[in-house]
């Protein structure tokens, strides 16, 4: 090579940018959406074609989901109408029943904690009234109803005692345990501090207890929800559950699936909304 010739310099050829990364959110949320939304999803998938497949056969007994989704789809796309009586919406209806459950479940809510704390705290409470629960909590919620009738001669306040009748125990009991489990640590310092009845019941007491209240009142609003569409059925008038069987007695099965279905996700909401609570309540220490 002469000493004239030159030496091209080496040219670098700009490699591509790399690509940016994906937020870290959106990868937990992708995440997310195929390990809890993903499966119950393909499942409920499954079970709807095996019931299409079945419900389409000559003679099946129940409609397959398309025609339960036709005979309905006026209910579906019209909740709120409201021709008088007994003619309204599945709104109506549902909005009926949880107004029911409102009444009654608040109702167990302060009894039974009240309750349950007497319990907790007092052995000779515990030892009276514990015999007397354990009995009473063994009776089906449906045999107390001709009992609230007599007593109340109404439909509406005796669904309300069902639905209280039927959700105090697990309130009581859970309570109950709970104050029974307060560390004795607790206790002591509330005695060094000198805290006063209330306050003890309000520092001391109900926070440490709070995550087994929380249990009994997951327990007893599902045991609610359960109860007035049961008590409906007996009583009359609006609600999901004289819907049902009315749905029923004209042989309209359709009506009755969507109002199952419709009765599944409400009990599941209000069951997912006393955990939220809770979760709030106790800062996570609930259990779920």
């Amino acid at each position: 090579m002469s000493t004239t010739d030159t030496i091209e310099p080496i040219r670098l050829t700009p490699t591509a940018a790399a690509a940016p990364a994906a937020p870290a959110w959106l990868g937990n949320t992708v995440r997310k959406l195929v390990t809890h939304v993903l499966p119950p999803v393909i499942i409920l998938a499954v079970l709807l074609l095996i019931w299409e497949a079945l419900g389409s056969r000559p003679g099946a007994a129940l409609p397959p989901p398309s025609k339960v989704v036709a005979d309905t789809w006026e209910l579906i796309i019209d909740p709120f109408y409201d021709n008088g009586g007994n003619d309204v919406g599945m709104a109506w209806q549902l909005l009926a029943s949880l107004k029911r459950v409102a009444y009654g479940y608040a109702l167990a809510v302060v009894v039974g904690v009240g309750l349950g704390v007497l319990v907790g705290q007092s052995t000779w409470a515990l030892r009276g009234l514990d015999p007397i629960f354990q009995v009473l909590r063994t009776v089906p919620p449906l045999a107390w109803l001709p009992i609230s009738l007599a007593g109340f001669r109404d439909g509406n306040p005796s669904a309300i005692f069902v639905i209280f009748i039927t959700a105090i125990w697990p309130i009581i009991i859970n309570t109950s345990i709970g104050i029974r489990n307060i560390p004795e640590d607790y206790r002591n310092v509330a005695k060094v501090i000198r805290l006063n009845g209330l306050e003890y019941f309000g520092q001391i007491m109900l926070p440490a207890a709070a995550p087994f209240i929380f249990s009994g009142l997951r327990i007893g609003v599902g045991l609610s929800w359960l109860a007035i569409v049961a008590a409906e059925m007996l009583i009359g008038g609006v609600g999901i559950g004289f819907f049902i069987w009315d749905a029923w007695n004209s042989s309209r099965i359709s009506d009755i699936i969507l109002a199952l279905l419709y009765v599944g996700l409400i009990g599941f909401v209000l069951d997912r909304l006393v955990a939220w609570i809770g979760h709030l309540v106790t800062r996570g220490t609930a259990a779920h």
